[in-house]
C-alpha cells in the first residue's frame, strides 16, 4: 500500500487505502459529526484505522475549504473554519496529515488517472453543493492544491445572461454577490427553477422533468447556458482540451451532452471548443487526488525539495514506473 485518501465532505467521512496502482484495496465510510472536536476524532479514528493494517504510510484530506496562510481552515460545511485542524490531527496521530482543496485533487485524480488522461490541458468542475474546480497542464496542476488557483465558482456571473432571465443577483457563502456557485451549484439550479417556475424543486426532481415539463426544461436549458458562459470564461484564459465535470449534478444522464451544445451555442464561432466528459473516478476521485498528492509531498520531502514553498511541489507529476 502507498497512501491513504480521505473524502471529507459535509455528510460523510470515506477513508481509502491506495495501493501501488492507485487503485482502492479497503474503504471504510462513517457520517460526518457536527461539532469540531468530535470531526478531528473521527478522522483521527479515520486514520489509526486505515494505518493499523498498512503502517506509516502518506494521508491526504480532500476536502471542501482552504487551509490560510495561518494553518487555518476555511470551509463552508465542516465544523472546522477557523481552527488549525491539520496541526490538530498530527498531535492525535503522531505525525503529518495533508489537508488539501476537493476540487484540485479531484482534477488532480482525473487528469492524471481518469478522464482526463492523454489531454495537455485539462480543468475539472465539481458541480454540486458548491462549485470549484482545478487546473492541470501535462498532469500537473497550475497551482498548489492549498491554494485559490481553481476557485471558479466564485467568479462573478455575468450579467447580461442573468438578467437575460430575470434572475437576481443572489448573495454567496464567500461573502460576494452574483458568484456562479449561486446558480450552478445544486441548490443553485433549484434556485432557477423556483425563479422560473414558482415550484420548489430539487435537482433530482428537475432532472426527472425537463424533457416532460415545459416549465422545468426552461429552467434546465438556462441552467446550461450559465455552466457553459461559466467554461467559455475559463477557455478565453486557459483553453483546455478537455473539462471533466464531476460532483453530485454530473450524474444527470446526458449533461456533458447539455453542456457541450450550450458551449457550442454561446461561444465564438470558428473555434475549437474542449472535450467534456464525466469523470471516471466517480465518488471515489478526491480521496485519490488527496492519497495521490500526499504521496507525493512525502517523496518530495525525502528528495530534499523545500514542502512549504508551493512553488517548489511538483503537484500531479506523472507517476514513475
Amino acid at each position: 500500500m502507498v497512501a491513504i485518501g480521505i473524502d471529507l465532505g459535509g455528510t460523510k467521512i470515506e477513508t481509502q487505502i491506495f495501493d501501488e496502482n492507485w487503485d482502492i484495496v479497503e474503504k471504510c465510510r462513517v457520517s460526518t459529526p457536527k461539532t469540531y472536536a468530535d470531526l478531528v476524532r473521527a478522522l483521527a479514528d479515520q486514520i489509526n484505522w486505515a494505518r493499523a493494517g498498512v503502517g506509516d504510510i502518506p494521508v491526504g484530506i480532500g476536502a471542501a475549504g482552504l487551509i490560510d496562510q495561518n494553518g487555518c481552515a476555511l470551509t463552508a460545511n465542516l465544523p472546522a473554519t477557523g481552527h488549525p485542524i491539520e496541526a490538530d490531527l498530527a498531535s492525535l496521530v503522531g505525525g503529518p496529515v495533508s489537508y488539501l482543496n476537493d476540487c484540485r485533487t479531484f482534477t488532480m485524480s482525473e487528469a492524471i488517472f481518469g478522464a482526463g488522461r492523454g489531454y495537455h490541458s485539462v480543468v475539472g468542475l465539481i458541480l454540486g453543493t458548491g462549485v470549484g474546480g482545478g487546473i492541470a497542464i501535462n498532469s500537473k496542476l497550475l497551482s498548489d492544491p492549498r491554494s485559490l488557483g481553481g476557485e471558479v465558482g466564485h467568479i462573478a456571473a455575468p450579467a447580461n445572461v442573468i438578467f437575460a432571465h430575470n434572475l437576481e443577483i443572489l448573495p454567496c457563502g464567500c461573502g460576494r454577490s452574483g458568484c456562479y456557485e449561486s446558480y450552478v451549484s445544486g441548490p443553485g439550479l433549484s434556485r432557477i427553477c423556483k425563479a422560473i417556475t414558482g415550484r420548489d424543486l430539487s435537482p433530482q426532481d428537475i432532472a426527472a422533468a425537463y424533457h416532460s415539463d415545459p416549465g422545468v426544461e426552461k429552467s434546465w436549458m438556462i441552467w446550461c447556458e450559465i455552466v457553459a458562459e461559466l467554461l467559455i470564461s475559463i477557455s478565453f484564459s486557459v483553453d483546455p482540451d478537455a473539462v471533466i465535470i464531476g460532483g453530485g449534478l454530473s450524474k444527470i444522464a446526458g449533461i456533458d451532452q447539455f453542456i457541450t451544445q450550450a458551449f457550442i451555442r454561446r461561444s465564438l464561432p470558428g473555434f475549437r471548443i474542449p472535450d467534456i466528459k464525466i469523470a471516471q473516478g466517480g465518488d471515489s476521485s478526491g480521496g485519490r487526488g488527496a492519497a495521490f498528492a500526499a504521496w507525493q509531498q512525502n517523496r518530495d520531502e525525502e528528495n530534499g525539495v523545500i514542502a512549504h514553498e508551493p512553488h517548489l511541489k511538483k503537484w500531479g507529476q506523472t507517476v514513475e514506473n
